[in-house]
């Protein structure tokens, strides 16, 4: 599904106009990751969270050079979905 899709689908549901809820759901992923780039994890229950996971350094190879490259500690952004999301899609997507 594209954002496009889930802009049409909450206008269907919803009745509110195409462009005034394409605006609202980009204000909405705006600020999402303003908050994950300002350090602030962002919680919505019953759905999940968004978190910014600290990766520690690491040593790995470049392997057409053959030489040890050293990837320094950093963070990245991550979705932790709530325990009432995970339980009903485990029970209800269809194969």
């Amino acid at each position: 599904m594209t954002k496009a899709d889930i802009v049409n689908e909450i206008s269907k549901e919803t009745g509110i106009e195409k462009v005034t809820v394409q605006k609202t759901v980009e204000a909405f992923m705006e600020t999402v990751k303003d908050s994950l780039v300002d350090g602030k994890n962002v919680y919505l229950r019953g759905f999940g969270s968004f978190v910014v996971k600290k990766r520690a350094e690491k040593t790995a190879r470049n392997i057409s050079k053959n030489t040890t490259i050293i990837i320094p500690a950093h963070n990245i952004p991550s979705f932790k979905p709530a325990k009432t999301f995970v339980s009903e899609v485990k029970n209800q997507v269809k194969s």
